[in-house]
């Protein structure tokens, strides 16, 4: 007798979710499994995108039940088990009806880029953050674990191994960051707030810095294009050092912070106490001169290396320019150069990771040069 297009289904997703786990670090796999043990259902928006696919996988792949919430529908997620469910964050309604049943959020999803109107960013992320918070709330999801970004403290000067003492940005380069920066705020000060049933919301924001690996849709892609068009350079006569950031080293900081969160062990207690309501900056703990971090991702198509320049402040002088002329157009596209991407480009930004280290117990896994052996394998897949 035949197995059933249902079982055979099941049979290739068992198939598939092995694979993903199997070629984990060992690490990672401690992580994923005492997760397991503490959880049943998670809840991930933004579950289509890079991040957000990469925590799925890895959720999945180790028998926890996920929920992807998205504004797209994603056929390969729900292929290896995750109930993808469509919608907006900015819908606080819908919110609610998918989180039913989770005990876990890891929230994901934002209006990324450099370039939108305010009410766009502050709609996706701000007003997102909100209905994500009062959804665990009205759900009683105890746990909140919240993607945030180093933007949130720049302000377009040299961030040199910068912890988490620094201030936000007193000035915002453009609507992403600040709209961060008030939604990390959100959720940190929810820290403690009641839910519905009983107990209390745990939260903690990670800021993870220049994601890239495997299926990257922003960073690599990018930097190939503009380098075949012959349209790259680079900004700044100096070269500066930048943080950067591995994608499997992405998601397993999201899951060692959940786990710091609703660790209910002694061992974790303090733990637990530092780490809740609070912001860890995430990165490969390597930072890079820029132009060399570029001209290892052109080798990995083998591709020529960078060597044009162009100085810092006419870089920022023309992005100033676009984006006046941008807005007076009326043009939605983004322009290929603004104030926040020439100073990015043109100081330093690396962070101490040693909170991170301390009170979430991360590591990087995957170093640079692992993590760019892998990528050029991937670019010639």
């Amino acid at each position: 007798m035949g197995t059933t297009k249902n079982g055979d289904s099941q049979v290739k997703q068992l198939e598939s979710n092995t694979f993903i786990f199997n070629a984990l670090d060992a690490k990672e796999q401690d992580a994923l499994t005492q997760l397991k043990s503490k959880v049943k259902r998670v809840f991930v928006t933004g579950a289509g995108g890079f991040l957000g696919r990469a925590i799925c996988e890895r959720l999945i792949a180790v028998g926890i039940e996920v929920t992807g919430f998205a504004r797209s529908d994603y056929p390969e997620l729900t292929s290896l088990g995750v109930t993808m469910i469509q919608g907006d964050i900015a819908d606080k309604a819908s919110l609610i009806l998918a989180m039913e049943g989770c005990d876990l959020v890891f929230h994901v999803a934002s209006k990324a880029g450099v370039w939108g109107s305010k009410h766009s960013y502050f709609s996706a992320n701000v007003k997102g953050a909100e209905n994500i918070i009062a959804a665990c709330c009205e759900c009683g999801v105890p746990t909140l674990v919240y993607t945030s970004t180093p933007s949130v403290i720049f302000s377009g000067e040299d961030e040199v191994n910068v912890s988490e003492t620094k201030p936000y940005a007193s000035h915002f380069l453009n609507h992403y960051s600040e709209s961060k920066a008030i939604a990390e705020q959100k959720v940190l000060a929810a820290n403690g707030c009641a839910l519905s049933d009983k107990g209390q919301l745990s939260t903690v924001a990670l800021r993870p810095h220049l994601i890239w690996g495997p299926r990257d849709p922003h960073l690599v892609p990018r930097v190939i294009e503009r380098a075949q068009k012959g349209k790259l350079k680079l900004v700044g006569l100096q070269d500066k050092k930048v943080d950067t950031l591995y994608i499997a080293n992405a998601a397993y900081a999201h899951v060692l912070a959940a786990i710091a969160l609703i660790s209910p062990s002694t061992e974790k207690q303090e733990q637990n106490t530092q780490a809740a309501g609070k912001a860890y900056f995430i990165s490969n703990d390597e930072p890079i001169l820029m132009s060399d971090m570029l001209n290892r991702i052109l080798a990995c198509q083998s591709l020529p290396k960078v060597t044009k320049r162009v100085p810092a402040n006419i870089a920022y002088g023309v992005g100033a320019l676009l984006e006046v002329i941008y807005r007076l157009l009326n043009k939605q596209d983004e322009p290929i150069m603004t104030r926040f991407v020439a100073r990015q480009l043109s100081t330093h930004h690396y962070f101490n990771i040693e909170a991170a280290k301390q009170d979430l117990g991360y590591e990087p896994l995957v170093s640079i040069d692992e993590g760019m052996l892998r990528l050029t394998h991937w670019l010639k897949e």
